[in-house]
Order: C-alpha cells, then sequence, then structure tokens
C-alpha cells in the first residue's frame, strides 16, 4: 500500500470532496431559467451559464476541439514551468500561484458569496498559501480552487472533447512519469518550495501536523536550488499528495456530464474515480511516484458507462 490506510483515507476524503464541492460550484452557474428556454427550442437537454464575477471572460472555444485548447495550454505550462526551474525564478512560481488562487477561488466562492467577500476571502487563502504556507489553508483552497477552475472551463466544453482530454492526459502522465520524468521534477520543486498544485497531506497525522506549516521535506536539497534529475521514483518525503490535474481533470469530464444526467446522478462519476484512485493506493509502493491519470480516467469512463448504459 502507497500510504498508510489513515492517510489513503484523508486523501481520497478530500478528493472527493473536491469533487462534490466543485459540480455544485459548476451547477450554481448554470441558469435554469435559460437552460429551459434552450432545451425546448433545442429539443434536447441545453445548459447554459451565468456570467463570472469581476468580468472574468471564458475563453470563446468550440466545445468539439475544446481539448485542444486544453492540450496546448498544458504543454506552454509545463514548458514555462521548467523553464522557471531551470533558471532558478521561484518568486515567477510564487506570483504564478497567487494569481491562479485569487482568481479560481473568487470564481468559486463569489457562486454562494457576495463578489466582494469572495474576492477577499481568496486574497487571504492565496496569501498564506503562496507566503505562509499552512497544510490546512492550503488543502482548504484546494477544496475550491477545481471549482473555480471547472464554472470557467466547463461551459466550452462537452462530453466528447472532455474524454478526448482525459485520454490524452493519462497517455501524457504515463510519459512524463515513467519515460521523460519531468512530472517528477516539477512536483519536487513544488514540493521543495512548499507551493504544491495539489493535495497535501502529512504522512504522520496528529492533530498538530493539520495546522503546521508546510517545510520542505527534502533535507539535501535547497529550495533555490532543486535537482533538475531524478533518477529514481522517488516518493514525496514526508507529505502524501494527489496532483492538482488528478483532481482538476476529471471535474472537468464530470461537470460536462450535467447537461446530461444532472446534478445528483453525476456525483457517481467523482465516486467512481475516487475508486479507482483507492486502487491505485492499495497497489502502489511506499517511495513510488505513480500516474495516476490512468486510474481516474478510467474510473470516470466507468462510472459514465454506468449512468448511460443503465440510465440511472
Amino acid at each position: 500500500m502507497k500510504h498508510s490506510w489513515q492517510v489513503s483515507a484523508v486523501l481520497l476524503s478530500i478528493f472527493l470532496a473536491a469533487q462534490f464541492i466543485g459540480l455544485f460550484v459548476v451547477h450554481s452557474y448554470i441558469d435554469a431559467a435559460a437552460s429551459e428556454q434552450a432545451s425546448k427550442e433545442a429539443g434536447k437537454p441545453v445548459v447554459v451559464y451565468g456570467q463570472l464575477p469581476y468580468g472574468v471572460e471564458r475563453p470563446s472555444i468550440a466545445p468539439d476541439i475544446s481539448f485542444l485548447f486544453f492540450g496546448a495550454a498544458i504543454a506552454v505550462g509545463t514548458l514555462l514551468l521548467l523553464l522557471i526551474i531551470r533558471f532558478r525564478k521561484v518568486s515567477l512560481w510564487k506570483i504564478w500561484s497567487a494569481l491562479a488562487i485569487v482568481i479560481t477561488l473568487t470564481v468559486a466562492f463569489s457562486s454562494f458569496l457576495p463578489n466582494a467577500i469572495a474576492a477577499i476571502l481568496s486574497i487571504i487563502i492565496a496569501y498564506f498559501s503562496v507566503l505562509k504556507p499552512n497544510i490546512l489553508v492550503h488543502n482548504l483552497g484546494e477544496l475550491f480552487v477545481y471549482g473555480g477552475l471547472a464554472a470557467i472551463f466547463v461551459p466550452v466544453m462537452n462530453v466528447k472533447s472532455a474524454a478526448i482530454l482525459l485520454l490524452i492526459i493519462a497517455a501524457y502522465d504515463i510519459f512524463a512519469v515513467f519515460h521523460s520524468k519531468h512530472m517528477i521534477t516539477l512536483a519536487k520543486f513544488q514540493i521543495e518550495n512548499n507551493i504544491f498544485a495539489g493535495l497535501f497531506i502529512p504522512k504522520k497525522l496528529s492533530a498538530k501536523s493539520v495546522v503546521s506549516p508546510i517545510t520542505s521535506s527534502s533535507t539535501s536539497t535547497k529550495p533555490s536550488q532543486p535537482q533538475l534529475q531524478a533518477d529514481k521514483y522517488s516518493d514525496s518525503g514526508s507529505y502524501a499528495v494527489v496532483g492538482g490535474g488528478d483532481v482538476g481533470f476529471p471535474l472537468l469530464f464530470a461537470g460536462t456530464a450535467l447537461a446530461t444526467f444532472g446534478f445528483y446522478k453525476t456525483l457517481l462519476i467523482p465516486v467512481a474515480a475516487a475508486a479507482a484512485l483507492t486502487v491505485l493506493l492499495a497497489i502502489g509502493k511506499r517511495g513510488k511516484f505513480y500516474p495516476a491519470m490512468p486510474f481516474i480516467a478510467a474510473g470516470c469512463f466507468i462510472g459514465y458507462g454506468v449512468l448511460a448504459l443503465f440510465k440511472i
């Protein structure tokens, strides 16, 4: 087993909570009246989404080819982060992270809070996540970040493009972990600099550890001088992690299923994804990195297939 059952249970619980909260956020942006009218005119379920706060704009992309946009964005983002690591520009990573946290959390919180309060709360969480990283605040932010991300991008996707994107990411994850190994480099850089995009749980759970500051788990590598080569699939030291993509991509897929199955039935998809992640944690060996997306993608497809086949 990759982690103790207690740590695995916490990881899975936060993963599932982030999925449920994310679907709630996406659902909250649906304009029910406009959706009903559009569905009548189209003769099939159509979802119309409301505007985002503070003038945040969704990209103008045709849903059928949106996976190309995301693929290109991931490639560019990965290249930029590798350049940041190569030239040791940790400050740029902090600025990037802070902006992403503020924008996505503001979108998420605005689904159930006044915009001004949502923005203030987002800035506070971003401050502690980037400048004074803390286990509790970090994971609290992670619960909502992906909902904000999904509220921005789900409306420009459909199930087909989201499914293709899952397949691309699953294949990329295998390549990036087992072949190029740059995914391990990216993960280590984030962990060593205490700003990790994803779930971040101490392997030694205690009341004190939950509220403790996040500190580098590597004693041999300084945060300002990350190692660019990862010859072994070594794990993340004293922390158990699930990458942000492993949380965000299944949520995008589930979000596109809302139009077909509705909110409550769609919850089966993240449950199936969590079950698949449970399998990985159960068969994984301690001290090694594994690509989680092939398992999570399979879980998403199984969940969707059950809904579609049995019309639950």
